[in-house]
């Protein structure tokens, strides 16, 4: 659909149109608000938890630098000091850097994109209380001595239950899975939103780089957060019924466990640092009044960091004695990745060099400039430990523990501090003060340079890292005491921000300060809880500077979807390159069941942690209950006529197949559920590769019949006919089908039956999952195709449900198509899946 270059709309606005508007996007009133699910609402309350964490984090940072102050201290036990080194890593990363990444992009893109909210907003709160509640119940855990000791990392065998007994590795495996899960969801809801709700006239070349830098986060955590899941899947299960995954005396290896947590944990530096990179390529144009030079460099950068990023994950393992030509290999990418990030640092270089007016030297763009310094050190450091002769000096040293504060809280924390000074004025009716402003960055960039330079010295005089103690004679003293003094300083400067932001933080929803940095970027047009009182055709990058009057278009209502046409919550979806208005999205407004949903989620994960297995399953059907509720309330209905949004372009208000965000939604699930089961096959040739002698011969009474697998799949693919066929007999509106129900409900048996009979025939066969590696694998891969084909049989019944109760037809058929192509996928996983469980030990053996 062609969009005119010309104001969509300069007549005056009918009567009532406003009001009807302020309406639909009221925010709940008294307790009820937690029921909100308005993007400016959930993100600001995402990101005070995450910044609750980052503090609580960083006290126990302050206990663990006052125990190493000096030699011999008694402080705190070992035992206790375990619990806090691994307790302060995991909230920092798991609990403060990515969850605050998420929660930024929920506030912030639908205002860059000036979108009414994403197209998920109660996946957005579900997504947030679950983080809350699972993430405060975690922390607790260090106050009743059941906090995990293992690292952060939680290498096996040390965190197998003969070494680490007790449940204190169990709330890191089950709560951290579960914390991920969140994470996940709230990547769906950035990918759909970001490409999907953009502004007409918004192509891909016009977004803003912050966009840019969460559409490429959302993507790798995609890819990178079903590894770890799957690593802490596999390292529970072991830990609960003894399936030797990590264990060597029955095929398995511990280095899996290194190899599946690094394969995240490499690119989560990037995941963290990306978004934080998009928001300084928003904050120096503003504050330089330029463009931003090398936009496209930016663009293909910030891709290249994390297409690289995955190549870099044995960057931690340079000395499991892995092979040298993968230490070469991995060496390289290592330092090939300082590419793109150089790129950035240059672009924002000389966009400040090139701005027509002095860069304006505030808060934000101080802590812009320390990050510039410090990211820039840790880069180096970084190079330095990409190298393997220096890794092999310095690995597991306080070298590497400066290096990598350096990159982490330099290339992401100051970012952040900048982020709120720059960004608060657009939610509050106050801005910070510049004066305490410039206290805090002091404070902050002197406390950690004092703190965290030391250590590269410590590490190469050989203090290793996670000791508790060390003896006062090896020259490591005056090194360890000026880190906390320096830890101290910086958490001055953390606590004289947290009282600024409690003397003048003041939320609103309807428009904060008016444009204070005379910034370019859609975030500042005049907004209310509806965001923008119409969405702008957006001609440019930076459409405040080359629309002057858009401003006062968008606010008299002269732009897009002025009004609230279907009498709720509406935003515009738009052609994911193009940005051509496609169709009218309707989004529910508030409600309990995502936030009892969460509350079952988080309640069946941490029962199942203390073994209470009833009150666990309760929580689960709690969790189930809430879903359907939620999903049954956005009742569409197909035959709503199309509205008219402005510019005499009139759109329809449901949409189904491909250009649907909720068919979008799904195939980003998809995806994720891919990278899961793309793990799982590496896991299987890996430990196949580690012990061959344990995978059965051709012939073994271990492999059941070869016409056994021929008739599973022929009940995976004559389940997915009968589904193609269901398809094709979806009713016409009005009319019915006995035939539909029935056949969903056979496919979903063939299914059920396929997967019962792949489980029966090992067991069998004599198989037992608890005998080796092989068989582990065999009965994981079965548990995998369970958790899928669940999936898809609860979807069905829904879908079967809403049939019934006339709520499907060949027009309303989302729901059915959902179904579809998850049974699709669930279909080529075990297919895939019967190939190499059945085949392979019979042709490679």
């Amino acid at each position: 659909m062609a969009v005119d270059r010309e104001l969509p709309n300069s007549l005056p606005r009918p009567e009532g149109e406003l009001e009807a508007l302020e309406r639909a996007w009221a925010l709940p009133k008294g307790f009820r608000l937690i029921t909100a699910v308005n993007n400016q609402a959930i993100g600001i309350i995402y990101i005070g938890v995450a910044l609750l964490f980052f503090i609580l984090a960083g006290i126990l940072g302050l206990i663990i630098r006052t125990q190493l102050a000096v030699p011999g201290n008694n402080l705190v036990g070992q035992d206790f000091y375990n619990q806090l080194f691994t307790m302060h890593g995991t909230t920092m990363m798991f609990l403060f850097a990515v969850p605050v990444v998420e929660a930024l992009g929920v506030l912030l893109l639908p205002q860059m994109l000036a979108a009414r909210d994403l197209p998920f907003p109660r996946l957005s709160a579900f997504a947030m209380w679950a983080y809350v509640v699972g993430g405060l119940v975690f922390f607790s855990t260090i106050l009743y001595d059941l906090a995990p000791k293992g690292g952060w990392f939680m290498y096996p065998p040390l965190t197998l239950s003969e070494f680490s007994p007790g449940n204190n590795a169990d709330f890191w495996l089950l709560g951290i899975g579960f914390i991920e899960i969140s994470a996940i969801a709230g990547a769906i809801e950035i990918i759909v939103g970001t490409l999907r709700t953009r502004p007409p006239g918004m192509t891909l070349a016009r977004m803003p780089i912050f966009a840019w830098a969460m559409l490429i986060f959302a993507a790798m955590i995609m890819i990178a957060f079903p590894a770890v899941i799957l690593a802490t899947m596999m390292l529970e299960i072991e830990r609960a019924f003894g399936w030797p995954f990590f264990s060597a005396g029955k095929g398995g290896d511990p280095l899996l466990w290194q190899h599946l947590f690094w394969f995240f944990g490499h690119p989560e530096v990037y995941i963290i640092f990306l978004p934080a990179a998009g928001l300084v390529s928003m904050i120096v144009p503003a504050m330089a009044q330029h463009r931003l030079v090398g936009y496209r460099l930016i663009v293909v950068a910030l891709i290249a960091t994390g297409f690289f990023s995955f190549g870099l994950w044995v960057h931690h393992m340079f000395t499991t004695g892995i092979p040298s030509l993968s230490l070469g290999f991995f060496s390289a990418a290592s330092m090939a990745v300082a590419i793109p990030s150089g790129i950035q640092v240059f672009s924002w270089i000389a966009t400040i060099a090139a701005g027509r007016k002095p860069f304006r030297i505030t808060s934000a763009s101080l802590f812009v400039l320390g990050f510039l310094f410090i990211f820039t050190v840790g880069g180096l450091t970084g190079v330095m430990v990409a190298l393997v002769p220096v890794d092999f000096q310095v690995h597991d040293t306080y070298f590497v523990v400066a290096h990598f504060h350096y990159v982490l809280i330099g290339g992401m924390v100051f970012p952040l501090f900048a982020t709120l000074y720059y960004w608060i004025p657009m939610i509050s009716r106050n801005m910070l003060s510049e004066r305490l402003g410039r206290w805090v960055f002091w404070l902050m960039f002197i406390g950690f340079n004092l703190a965290f330079f030391p250590m590269h010295i410590a590490g190469l005089l050989g203090m290793p890292r996670r000791v508790w103690t060390y003896p006062g004679d090896l020259g490591w003293n005056s090194y360890n005491m000026a880190s906390t003094v320096g830890a101290y300083i910086l958490a001055a400067g953390v606590a004289l921000f947290v009282i600024d932001l409690f003397r003048r933080f003041r939320p609103t929803m309807s428009g904060g300060v008016e444009n204070p940095w005379s910034a370019g970027t859609l975030e500042w047009l005049p907004s209310d809880a509806y965001a923008t009182r119409s969405i702008p055709f957006v001609t440019s990058r930076e459409p405040l500077w080359d629309q002057p009057s858009l401003a006062r278009e968008v606010n008299e209502g002269r732009h897009f979807l002025p009004g609230a046409p279907t009498g709720g919550r509406e935003t515009i979806v738009t052609s994911a390159v193009d940005a051509l208005p496609q169709y009218v999205i309707r989004m529910p407004g508030p409600g309990w069941s995502p936030l009892i949903a969460s509350l079952g989620m988080a309640g069946f994960f941490l029962l199942l942690t203390v073994k209470l297995v009833v009150p666990a399953l309760i929580s689960g059907v709690v969790f189930i209950v809430a879903v359907l509720v939620w999903a049954w309330s956005l009742d569409h209905d197909a035959n709503v006529p199309a509205v008219d949004i402005g510019a005499g372009i009139r759109l329809p208000v449901y949409m189904a197949g491909p250009v649907s965000h909720s068919w979008w939604a799904m195939t980003v699930l998809i995806l994720v559920a891919s990278s899961l089961y793309l793990a799982y096959v590496f896991s299987y040739f890996y430990l196949w590769v580690v012990s061959p002698d344990v995978w059965p011969p051709e012939g073994s009474p271990a492999l059941p019949h070869i016409f056994w697998p021929g008739i599973i799949g022929l009940l995976i693919l004559g389940g997915t006919v009968l589904l193609l066929f269901a398809r094709r007999i979806l009713p016409a509106p009005g009319s019915t089908s006995r035939a539909f129900p029935f056949v969903v409900a056979l496919a979903m048996a063939c299914f059920l039956v396929a997967l019962t009979g792949e489980i029966w025939g090992h067991w069998a066969s004599g198989l037992r999952p608890a005998d080796n590696a092989y068989a582990t694998m065999v009965y994981m891969a079965c548990f995998l195709n369970l958790q899928v084909i669940t999936g898809c049989v609860f979807l069905a019944g829904f879908t079967i449900a809403r049939y019934f109760t006339g709520k499907l037809d060949k027009e309303r058929r989302v729901n059915f198509e959902s179904t579809a192509l998850l049974t699709y996928y669930a279909a080529a996983q075990f297919l895939l899946g019967l190939v190499i469980i059945h085949v392979f030990p019979r042709v490679a053996i």
